[in-house]
């Protein structure tokens, strides 16, 4: 490192060429104690130190770096992994912050699901309802442009659910069988993990019927999201790209996630969530009752609450109504009935080239 001081005329005149602490903060948009930090840490060390005074100064060109580390810690990178970043080309460089995100992304989305099962687990402790029920209505539109309807849709006061057949009068009886094969779940008071067990063992069950309507090389597949409800729980279980919303509070969340092969391609980041909606094969399912090996389903427990409003529907219904527009139906809707029609006309409003099931079910105390 250069020292810069009283030793000579050529290192004053070098010295006048850098900037002080005080300017190159300025200039950078940092502190100075900032700037201190990275030095402490060899992220940024200073161009020249006074030997007498220990004052730091830096070199105009070292601005981009500074910058380049602001933007990171702004980003939450840690400074081991900012160094690294810094000292890569840019192509490079880009590369590894790409896929720094993407396992933050991955870590978040983990975090936020443990942490909402764990406040669903407080609120119910904390809840002095006994017990609630479902209030219901139930759509199943055949599309303008479909001679068949191959989807399901069924409501009780334990069980919701949503199934999509796929591959003609063969995939209709296929949906029906994956809804039946979890309508026998017997209502009990149980845990949550005996419920997750439950549930796995019903899907699996599903699974098998799906497949017991193959003939030939004629194999059907089905999409299953279900809500089965017991006491103040209720689990969800999902395969494909049938969706399930909540309604809590005024804000709608998605509960679920698309199997879907243009998801995967999402999910590595090689398709913006713009991208996937026009996407010619965004309907080819990567996940579904009856296809591939052994089904896998994404289980999850929640909490219910009376003035929760849930919405299980087909891909007719989500994949050509805009998001904004089914939070507006659902939250301005007085009853379940009214909301599964706002819906309804909504998706025959764009067209409904698809057909389209739906359910509708609010909270409510027993």
């Amino acid at each position: 490192m250069v020292r810069a001081g009283h030793q000579g005329r050529r290192e004053e005149e070098g010295a006048v060429r850098l900037m002080t602490i005080g300017a190159f903060a300025r200039a950078a948009r940092l502190s100075p104690k900032a700037l201190r930090l990275y030095d402490d840490s060899g992220l940024l060390p200073p161009a020249a130190v006074d030997p007498h005074s220990g004052y730091r100064y830096y070199a105009p060109e070292q601005l981009d770096r500074a910058r380049m580390i602001a933007a990171l810690r702004r980003a939450g990178m840690p400074l081991a992994e900012i160094a690294t970043v810094c000292d890569l080309p840019p192509g490079a460089a880009a590369e590894a912050l790409d896929a720094w995100w993407r396992r933050v992304s991955a870590d978040t989305a983990t975090r936020g699901r443990a942490v909402a099962l764990l406040v669903d687990q407080l609120t119910e402790r904390g809840s002095t309802m006994s017990d609630i029920r479902f209030r219901y209505a139930v759509r199943c539109e055949t599309g303008t442009v479909r001679d068949t309807n191959e989807d399901t849709a069924y409501a009780d006061d334990t069980l919701l659910a949503v199934a999509d057949g796929v591959r003609g009068p063969a995939g209709a009886a296929a949906s029906a069988a994956a809804v039946d094969a979890l309508r026998s779940l017997e209502p009990a008071d149980a845990s949550a993990a005996d419920l997750l067990a439950a549930l796995a063992g019903a899907v699996t069950r599903a699974d098998r019927a799906v497949r017991g309507h193959a003939a030939g090389d004629d194999r059907p597949a089905s999409t299953l999201t279900a809500l089965v409800r017991r006491g103040t729980r209720l689990v969800l279980a999902h395969v494909g790209d049938s969706r399930a919303y909540l309604l809590r509070g005024g804000e709608l969340s998605r509960l679920t996630q698309d199997h879907t092969y243009v998801q995967t391609l999402v999910d590595q980041g090689r398709l913006t969530p713009a991208e996937a909606g026009a996407h010619p094969r965004r309907a080819l399912l990567a996940r579904a009752l009856g296809a591939g090996g052994e089904v896998e389903a994404d289980l999850a427990v929640r909490t219910a609450l009376p003035g929760d409003r849930y919405l299980l529907c087909s891909d007719g219904l989500s994949a050509v109504v805009d998001p904004g527009a089914v939070h507006a139906a659902l939250a301005g809707a007085d009853d379940p009935e009214s909301a599964v029609g706002r819906l309804v006309d909504l998706a025959y409003a764009a067209g409904a080239p698809d057909n389209i099931a739906c359910v509708v079910a609010d909270l409510v105390a027993a």
